[in-house]
């Protein structure tokens, strides 16, 4: 008899997990509220700069699957085990999986809901503001982190004037130190991107216009175009309303299940061990978990593994894994030159490396993301560490491999 799967959510988890079930029993069918066929998020940034179309970011991957486009699940019947869709219709599933992604944030300040004020999330934003970067102006971008650099980098290469407004004292400070965030800045600056770090955002007006985001201090800086890149949250509306467990994500347990072990969660939506993820290859650690279960090995767990995020911005190269903060029993190994725009910054707790922040020359971020992996004993190597594997993988009697990096969802 066969078994009927119905994956909610087309996007990058979503895909993945029904391509990796298209030569099983199941019968997948992927239902996907965005129109477009299932693409890259992660290349939407090099969209928005114009070095890549949509169809170099197009996946395919639910090409064996039957795929819905255009059309959202609006309830789940968790005791028929149906599911409603927004054009009246309905499935019903042996096994659902929930894949609702995550949904971009927006400032709580007066103004957040002006029609110039835009986010930074999927294809239709995307196609937005390359609109709107098309006619020029100027352009402010609220949120100094991964997603909001990349808008600007994306937003400057279409010509407009750009300038990234940060709460926090300096850029990323989420994945790097204070040295690496002011070093950013500074080569962001010399790139005509202006910088304003320290600066709270506390509502947006019509100006002369346009419209002018005012900050805390009693600046008024005026723009054409405002960008919120502040974060996501898990998309959770669908689970909540059918009842599931749900904290700041949907909780799920080391198999992916939900609190009803007839539907499954993954991806950005999820809630594992109190944490949520935003990479993608914690993501793919999830999707091959469930896919796993389904196929039927029910000891395939989901094992959260140190992280790695690289910034996609044409021309600097920055790479961070790991842990960057300093905690008792832990020493931070330094190589600065701000001439030649390199940063390197190791983290070493009992013998082992914790962290790495890299900026200008990231050859090495693969090894040093392996060797966090592993938890290999780098003591005999610590002395020749910072400058590279060249100089120190000798010391440490092993080679180990290159891995290829997954980047940010």
């Amino acid at each position: 008899m066969t078994r009927r799967l119905v994956i909610i959510g087309n996007g990058m988890a979503g895909a993945r997990l029904a391509r990796a079930m298209a030569a099983t029993d199941w019968q997948v069918t992927v239902v996907g509220a965005e129109p477009e066929p299932a693409y890259n998020r992660i290349m939407l940034s090099p969209l928005l700069a114009g070095q890549v179309d949509r169809a170099g970011i197009a996946l395919g991957w639910s090409d064996q699957a039957a795929t819905m486009l255009g059309c959202s699940v609006t309830a789940i019947d968790r005791t028929a085990r149906r599911v409603t869709l927004s054009d009246g219709d309905s499935l019903a599933y042996d096994r659902l999986v929930v894949a609702t992604g995550s949904a971009a944030i927006r400032l709580p300040i007066p103004g957040a809901d002006h029609q110039a004020v835009m986010t930074f999330r999927d294809m239709a934003d995307v196609t937005r503001l390359a609109a709107a970067g098309d006619r020029g102006g100027r352009a402010i971008v609220i949120g100094g982190g991964l997603l909001g650099l990349e808008a600007a980098a994306g937003l400057a290469a279409r010509g407009m004037q750009v300038t990234v407004v940060h709460l926090a004292p300096w850029l990323m400070e989420r994945q790097l130190d204070a040295g690496a965030g002011r070093m950013l800045a500074d080569m962001l600056r010399r790139r005509g991107i202006a910088i304003e770090t320290s600066a709270q955002s506390r509502a947006i007006t019509d100006l002369d216009g346009g419209i002018g985001l005012h900050l805390a201090d009693g600046r008024v800086l005026p723009a054409d175009l405002v960008v919120m890149a502040i974060g996501v949250r898990p998309e959770t509306t669908l689970a909540r309303a059918a009842g599931l467990d749900v904290g700041r994500g949907i909780v799920v347990d080391d198999g992916m299940a939900t609190s009803d072990p007839a539907i499954a969660a993954i991806g950005e939506c999820t809630e594992h061990r109190g944490a949520t993820v935003g990479l993608v290859a914690p993501i793919w650690d999830q999707v091959e978990t469930l896919a796993a279960r389904l196929r039927g090995d029910h000891t395939a767990i989901y094992a959260p593994r140190p992280v790695a995020t690289a910034l996609k911005v044409s021309g600097i190269d920055l790479f961070s894994a790991g842990t960057i903060d300093e905690a008792a029993g832990s020493e931070a190994i330094h190589f600065v030159d701000p001439g030649a725009g390199l940063y390197r910054r190791l983290l070493v707790a009992g013998g082992r490396l914790v962290g790495a922040v890299l900026l200008g020359d990231i050859q090495d971020g693969p090894w040093l993301h392996r060797l966090i992996e592993d938890g290999t004993d780098i003591t005999a190597a610590r002395a020749d560490l910072i400058f590279g594997r060249a100089h120190a993988e000798p010391a440490l009697g092993a080679a180990a491999e290159p891995v290829v990096l997954k980047g940010a969802a």
